[in-house]
């Protein structure tokens, strides 16, 4: 059988039978792939506490007709161990996770840059530097952006007439000036889209200045706009807890 190797983030686990466990992993040069632990839930078992969710690890693993096999597991970075203690970040980290399986609609297809977004976003909460709501949010808008979904926010996402404009639209695909707004859209305020727009190109030093109501305006924003394109919204969003920090 064809053995391969890999570096993964754990997105969950599912129990399969009485001792063994299925581990959806998000892989570095396979994409999303679903590999069976065996003997991981025994207390004795090898791979110990190194295919959790949200840990990071280098993988062995040998090719089966269903489900991979992983027969090595080495901690490169146990995020979930670490984020776990805090529940903000540890409903982000869930939210994460969730979406990432979302956004990688079929397995065994690479991609790299959604997997580097959910290792960057992990290790940017693990440093506790940004409030984890922004780097939640900075998350999903740059992952929606690799899906080709990026929201339009410095102008005009019809006519391209520069912003910024005082209207957002999700069916629009973002900002819309007043000749081009449709009957339902929201009106957020301007410091809200100069937010959302730092944490779509990584200007954290902008983006850590703004203020809770604005944060909590484009969370809601980037929610609605991530439902829109997903079709339903994530499960785990609605647990986090939105307090800013700093």
């Amino acid at each position: 059988m064809p053995v391969y190797r890999d570096v993964a983030i754990v997105l969950r686990t599912q129990k399969l039978g009485e001792a063994d466990r299925i581990i959806t992993l998000f892989t570095k040069e396979h994409g999303r792939i679903k590999a069976v632990a065996k003997g991981v839930r025994k207390t004795k078992s090898r791979f110990g506490a190194r295919l959790e969710p949200a840990s990071y690890v280098d993988l062995q693993l040998y090719t089966g007709r269903t489900f991979d096999t992983i027969t090595q597991a080495v901690s490169i970075e146990n995020y979930g161990d670490v984020l776990s203690s805090d529940y903000q970040s540890w409903t982000v980290t869930n939210a994460i996770l969730e979406a990432a399986e979302r956004f990688t609609t079929a397995e065994h297809e690479p991609a790299l840059q959604q997997y580097l977004l959910v290792v960057g976003s992990l290790k940017a909460l693990a440093q506790g530097k940004y409030d984890p709501s922004l780097i939640l949010d900075a998350y999903l808008l740059r992952s929606l952006a690799v899906a080709g979904y990026a929201p339009s926010l410095t102008i005009c996402s019809r006519c391209d007439a520069p912003g910024p404009h005082k209207f957002f639209s999700l069916q629009g695909g973002g900002s819309v000036c007043l000749t081009c707004k449709p009957a339902a859209c929201a009106s957020p305020s301007t410091a809200t889209l100069e937010l959302m727009a730092n944490l779509l190109t990584g200007d954290w030093e902008k983006a850590a200045m703004s203020e809770a109501k604005n944060r909590n305006e484009a969370s809601g924003l980037v929610a609605a706009y991530l439902q829109w394109h997903l079709e339903r919204g994530l499960r785990s969003l609605p647990l986090v807890e939105r307090v800013s920090r700093g």
